[in-house]
C-alpha cells in the first residue's frame, strides 16, 4: 500500500508540474503529459511536435492489438491463398487480373461488364461506415483503418527498440552516440522491411503470388511490380512511421465529414466532466468530499496516438481508438474509485445525468434505421443479383459501313458481328437462329473457321463470329422505311441455356 501511495503522490506531483507551453511541450521529466495537438497549441504554421504514445494494458489494447492480427493476417496471407477453378484458370483465391480483364474472388468471378458488383461492395461500405460512426463514433479509424493498424505496428517496433514513451523522450534529447545511431537505424530497417513487406503483398493481389515472388527474387519481374513495390513501400514508411498522426489530423478526409453522422445519441469516447470535476491532485486518505475524481494525472494524455486531451472534449483529431479509458480504468482502480470516468458516453445521457434522469442507449433511432435499410435494400439488390447471374451474355454489332448490301440476285444482306461471353468453366457449343424476319436467311462468311450457324466458345473467355443475314428480293416489303426489327437467339446445345438479343435489319426505304 505504501508503493501504492508513493506512486500516486508521484503522478499528482507529475500533474501539479505540466507544463503547457509549445516551446516546450514536454516539458523535464516530471513534466511530460501536455496534449500537444490540442487546439490551443496548434498553428498552421508551426512545426510538428512528436507524440510519444505510451503503452497501457486494458480491453481496448488487448481489441487493438486482435483488430490488428486479424487485418495484417488477412492483407498479407490472402493473396497466397488458392482456390480451384479448374484447367487454364488461376488458382489464386483473391486475383485483379488485368491482362485477362477478370476479377476472382474464391469462387466468384467478375467480368469488365460486372462492375456494378464492386460499385455495389462499394456502397455497402460506404452505408457500413456511416451506421457504424452513427452508433459509436470513429471505431473504424481508431481500430480497422489502414493508416492506424500500420501506424501501430511501427510504434510497437518504436517501443521494441527505444522503449516505453519516458525512454523514448530521453533517447531523442539526449546526444549523438554509438548506441542511440544503433537504436535508430535498427527501428528505421525494421520499418522499412515492413514497409517492403507491405509493398510486396500490394502486388501479389495482381499476379500469382508464387510465380511473381520466384521473378522478384531473381530480378526477372516486370518493371512495373518493382515500381509498384516502391511507391507502395516509401508511402507506408512515410506515413506509418513519419507522419503518424499528420494524416488523420490534416490528410483525411474523414474527421471533416464525421460530424454529420453523429447525433446526441452517437456513443463517444467521453470524459464525464460532471463526474471528474474539479479535478486536481489526491493523496491516499483524504477525503473526495467537494471535488471529482479526476487526479489530473495526465495518464489518458500520454496514450493518447493523436497527442489531445479528451478532457478537452469531442475534438476532430479524437479517432476513438478508447486507449485513455483503459488508462483513466487503472488509475480509478488504484485511487479505489469506480471506473468509467473517461467511457463511451452520449450527448443526451450526459443531459440526462445533469437533469437526474435515468440514462438510456439508444441504437434504434431514425438516423440508424435509415442506414441499416439502405444497406438491407442494396443487399437484397446485390444478392438478386448475384443468384440470377447469367453464365452466358451475347451482344450484336450490326455493320455500319455499309449498312446493307444488294446482291446481284436483288436480295439484301447485313453483316453482324456477335460477341459471346462463355463464364462457365468448360467450352460451349452454340447454335445461333435468327426470328423476325420472314424469309431470312442466316449465313456465314467464306473464312469461318466452323461450319452453319454453330459457334465454340472455350473455357471462360469470349469468343466473336461474324455472321450475314440475307433477306430475298420478294420480302423485301417488310423493311418499312428501310428498317424492320431482327433477333438473335444463342441456345446452348449441352443444356439449353438460351440468350435473346435484339438487332435490326436494315435496306431500301421501300
Amino acid at each position: 500500500m505504501a508503493d501504492s501511495a508513493t506512486s500516486l503522490e508521484r503522478l499528482a506531483a507529475e500533474a501539479a508540474g505540466n507544463v503547457r507551453a509549445a516551446a516546450n511541450p514536454h516539458g523535464r521529466e516530471g513534466e511530460r503529459y501536455t496534449a500537444v495537438n490540442s487546439e490551443k497549441f496548434r498553428s498552421l504554421y508551426a512545426s510538428r511536435v512528436k507524440v510519444y504514445p505510451k503503452l497501457v494494458g486494458g480491453t481496448f489494447r488487448r481489441l487493438k492489438w486482435i483488430v490488428m492480427a486479424l487485418t495484417l493476417t488477412i492483407y498479407y496471407v490472402t493473396p497466397w491463398m488458392r482456390w480451384d477453378r479448374g484447367p487454364n484458370l488461376p488458382d489464386q483465391a483473391v486475383l485483379l487480373d488485368f491482362p485477362a480483364r477478370r476479377f476472382y474472388f474464391f469462387f466468384l468471378e467478375i467480368w469488365p461488364q460486372e462492375f456494378y458488383y464492386i460499385t455495389g461492395l462499394l456502397i455497402l461500405a460506404a452505408l457500413g461506415l456511416f451506421l457504424v460512426t452513427s452508433v459509436a463514433g470513429r471505431v473504424w479509424c481508431g481500430y480497422a483503418c489502414p493508416q492506424t493498424v500500420w501506424t501501430d505496428l511501427f510504434i510497437h517496433v518504436e517501443r521494441f527498440f527505444e522503449g516505453d514513451r519516458s525512454a523514448r523522450i530521453r533517447l531523442d534529447r539526449s546526444p549523438w552516440t554509438a548506441g542511440k545511431v544503433g537504436r535508430k537505424a535498427a527501428k528505421h530497417l525494421v520499418w522499412l522491411l515492413i514497409a517492403l513487406a507491405t509493398g510486396g503483398a500490394w502486388v501479389f493481389y495482381f499476379a500469382d503470388a508464387p510465380t511473381l515472388a520466384a521473378d522478384l527474387a531473381r530480378f526477372e519481374a516486370p518493371a512495373i511490380a518493382y515500381i509498384s513495390i516502391a511507391a507502395f513501400a516509401s508511402t507506408t514508411y512515410l506515413l506509418g512511421g513519419i507522419a503518424r498522426e499528420q494524416v488523420c489530423i490534416y490528410m483525411c478526409p474523414w474527421p471533416r465529414i464525421q460530424g454529420a453522422m453523429f447525433d446526441e445519441e452517437s456513443l463517444l469516447v467521453s470524459y464525464k466532466e460532471d463526474r471528474g470535476e474539479q479535478r486536481g491532485p489526491h493523496k491516499k486518505g483524504t477525503s473526495w468530499e467537494g471535488r471529482g475524481d479526476c487526479i489530473d494525472c495526465g495518464q489518458c494524455v500520454a496514450v493518447c496516438p493523436m497527442g489531445i486531451d479528451i478532457r478537452d472534449g469531442m475534438q476532430l483529431e479524437c479517432i476513438q481508438c478508447a486507449l485513455c479509458i483503459d488508462a483513466c480504468d487503472a488509475i480509478m482502480d488504484r485511487v479505489e474509485r469506480p471506473r468509467g470516468l473517461i467511457a463511451y458516453d452520449t450527448l443526451s445521457n450526459q443531459q440526462r445525468r445533469a437533469a437526474g434522469a435515468p440514462q438510456r442507449l439508444s441504437i434504434l433511432r431514425p438516423r440508424t434505421i435509415v442506414y441499416m435499410a439502405a444497406l438491407a435494400l442494396v443487399g437484397l439488390i446485390m444478392l438478386v443479383a448475384l443468384v440470377n447471374r447469367s453464365t452466358l451474355e451475347v451482344n450484336i454489332l450490326p455493320d455500319r459501313n455499309p449498312l446493307f448490301v444488294t446482291l446481284a440476285d436483288g436480295s439484301i444482306r447485313n453483316g453482324y458481328e456477335l460477341k459471346i461471353v462463355n463464364k462457365e468453366h468448360r467450352e460451349r457449343i452454340f447454335r445461333i437462329d435468327i426470328e423476325g424476319l420472314e424469309g431470312a436467311a442466316l449465313s456465314r462468311p467464306a473464312l469461318a473457321d466452323e461450319a452453319g450457324s454453330t459457334v465454340v466458345v472455350g473455357v471462360d473467355t469470349l469468343r466473336t463470329a461474324r455472321f450475314f443475314v440475307s433477306l430475298p428480293a420478294d420480302r423485301l416489303e417488310q423493311l418499312r422505311g428501310g428498317k424492320s426489327a431482327l433477333t438473335f437467339v444463342a441456345t446452348d446445345l449441352d443444356n439449353g441455356e438460351t440468350a435473346v438479343r435484339e438487332s435490326s435489319f436494315r435496306g431500301p426505304a421501300q
